[in-house]
Formats: C-alpha cells, structure tokens, sequence
C-alpha cells in the first residue's frame, strides 16, 4: 500500500479536533495527523473520526423476535456464516471493532483477523449456572470456585480475550430471573482470579442489584447492564454507583435501540411477553445511568446488538445521540464509542484513535457530528487498516 493523505473539514482523533484536518496512513497504520501535505485528497465538508467500538455484541443472534430459537434452527456452519454477515453489517457502518460477549462452541474466534470483518474482541460462551442465563450457547458450570476456574482455564487455553460471566439472570432465557444473582462471591472471585492469572480481563452480566455488588466485591473489570434490576422495579442505590464511578469499573451501557414501530412491539411482546416489563423500566434504567455519568464512572455503549428488532447489527451509530441525552457532551460521546472503548476493550495504543502507530481504522461522516451526534448515521466511507471498506 502506498502513502495516503486525506483531508477534511473537521478531523477527531479520538480525544479531540485536530487543528489542521489531515491524517496520513501508511501499510495499515495511521503515521500522522494534522500536517499539511501537498495533493492530499480533500475529503470536503465531512468529519474523520476513529473507527467506532461496540463493547457489546452477539454476532450470533438474528436481531428477530425469536433470536434463541432461531439459533437453535441452524448448523453451526449456518451460524457462522450469518455471524460473519452481522459483522459485515456493523463494519460497513463505521463500527470497525465489535466485543462479541457470548456465542456458541467459541465461534466468534474463528472470524477473528479477517481482513474483510471489523477487528473482533471474543468472549467465546458466557459462564453461567446449570440452566442459568444462556446456558444455551455452551457456558454452563457446575456449582463452585474449582469448576469455576476451570471454566477460565479453558477459555485461556483457546485463546479468548475476555472472559464473561453471568452475575444475574436475564430475561432471554426461561427459568432465570433477571432480579436475582446466579453466584456467589467467591465464585465470581474465582473467575477474576484465574482470568488475571492467565492475563484476561473479567466482564459480568449484571442486571441484579445483588449481582452488581456481588461482582464489585469479586472485582471484576467490567460491568454490563447495570440496570438495579428487582423483582418489582429499579433500585436506588447511590452506593454502588459512587463505588462503580471511584474504581472505574467500565460499564458497558446497554444504550443503541431504535424506537419500534408499533407492529414490532407488538410482535415481540407477543413472543415475550416478558419484554412489557422490560420497555416499562427502560425510562428508570436510563435515568441510572445519568447518574453513573454524572459522578463520573467510566460508561460505554454496549448496544447488546443481536437481542431483538431493536437492537439490530449494528446499533451503535443510535448510542452516540442517546449518549449526548444522557449528560454528556458530543465531544465526550465521540470518546466513549472511539479511544473509551479501546481502553475498555484492552485494545488502548491499537484501536480508537488517529495517532501516529494506532491502525488506520477510520470512518468518514458527513456534517458535524459534534454539533450533531446523530451524523455519525451518514457514513460516507469506512477504512479498516487504511484499505477502503465497499
């Protein structure tokens, strides 16, 4: 590949505008920004910005009504295929780096490195209890630190990147109750400490209130969800959300969904009906959240693309302006989908900037999208290690 200058009316590295508009790429590597360099490509009045990060994805489900029994209908040559075609989806949308948090029999890792995929952060199956949240992808242990341990163990030896464990139970999955724990401390404590032992970084489904604290007190890194589920509504816990913000245990927002037509609504609350609860409480959920930003806990968008027609592949280009109506500023929302959420996927000095050695991921986007978050909507072109995405 050879040198490449591009030129626009506004450039974001990832933590702030760049005063003069240029980045240079070179084989795959961003190699400098804001120079000026004579017959660089002028780009116009549109933004470049770092490929955006999603840190919560299920390449695995369809985004239907029914995304476990759909699942569950095809061969796992069907499944790869249909998650390779979901990642495509988020990568010709900007969204050049996905977290996939629980697939079956560790799928998402044979896609990874695929120069025609985004670069993808795998989970493998999420460990969870005997018939506990998502059983269904693989991830059930036995009761107990050592079968605790040994499932990390295995997800090291395959070659993970992060290990997700269910604190809580979930709604997708009958038989679990999303308002109440599925471990004990010292089996999440398990985790962290074989995960660390093995230098992977711990992520918790935590729904529960009690899942929340539970995973706080194990250590965890990561927290997605963070909804203070209970059995008849939203905790207040002003607590557990100063102790989240003092640590910085990154919470992976399950912000991204589009408003459903009325027809969809319909259609999934007649598939789960369960979900009635669910979009009741959404306003409460989002209301925690502005809280945990407000006190300055380290909050991305894990937009759980995959779980229904409102969270299709890909979701993220909705959490952006979502993220702005939360509390933050454009310019903060730009940081939290860009150089937050490498950090937040291991991935800080490779992903989610455009400085000299970071991959030249980049998306282009008409308008001003720190005047206008919803910009980030009108992508013009997408570049994965500085080769132009069709």
């Amino acid at each position: 590949m050879r040198v490449t200058a591009l030129r626009a009316a506004r450039v974001f590295d990832g933590t702030r505008l760049v005063d003069h508009p240029t980045v240079v790429l070179d084989r795959g590597h961003v190699v400098a920004t804001g120079v000026d360099v004579p017959g660089a490509v002028d780009l116009g009045d549109v933004t470049v910005l770092p490929g955006m990060i999603d840190v919560h994805v299920h390449l695995a489900f369809d985004a239907g009504t029914d995304p476990v029994g759909a699942l569950a209908a095809r061969t796992p040559d069907e499944v790869r295929a249909a998650m390779a075609d979901a990642a495509r989806r988020h990568l010709r949308a900007g969204v050049t780096t996905v977290r996939d948090l629980g697939d079956p029999d560790y799928l998402s890792l044979s896609l990874r490195g695929d120069p025609d995929l985004p670069t993808i952060v795998a989970a493998g199956p999420p460990v969870t209890t005997l018939d506990g949240h998502c059983h269904f992808l693989g991830g059930a242990v036995a009761p107990g630190p050592a079968a605790v341990r040994a499932a990390v163990r295995e997800r090291a030896e395959r070659g993970c990147d992060v290990v997700k464990i269910m604190a809580s139970g979930g709604t997708m999955t009958k038989g679990t109750a999303q308002h109440l724990p599925q471990f004990e401390v010292a089996e999440l404590r398990a985790a962290v400490d074989e995960a660390h032992r093995h230098g992977l970084p711990v992520v918790a489904h935590a729904h529960a209130t009690a899942g929340i604290e539970a995973a706080l007190a194990a250590g965890v890194d990561g927290l997605e969800h963070v909804s203070f589920w209970t059995a008849d509504g939203i905790d207040d816990r002003p607590d557990l959300i100063d102790e989240i913000a003092r640590r910085q245990v990154a919470v992976g927002a399950s912000i991204g969904a589009a408003p459903l037509s009325d027809a969809d609504r319909a259609a999934v609350l007649l598939a789960e009906p369960d979900r009635a609860e669910v979009f009741a409480r959404v306003p409460k959920i989002m209301a925690v959240y502005r809280r945990l930003i407000e006190a300055g806990a380290v909050v991305v968008a894990g937009t759980d693309a995959g779980i229904g027609p409102a969270k299709q592949h890909p979701s993220l280009p909705n959490a952006v302006p979502q993220l702005v109506g939360l509390g933050m500023t454009p310019l903060d929302a730009l940081r939290a989908v860009t150089s937050v959420a490498a950090e937040v996927c291991g991935l800080a000095g490779r992903k989610g900037r455009l400085a000299p050695g970071f991959d030249a991921d980049l998306v282009v986007v008409a308008g001003d999208p720190l005047t206008d978050p919803a910009a980030v909507h009108d992508v013009e072109a997408v570049y994965r290690k500085g080769r132009t995405v069709a």
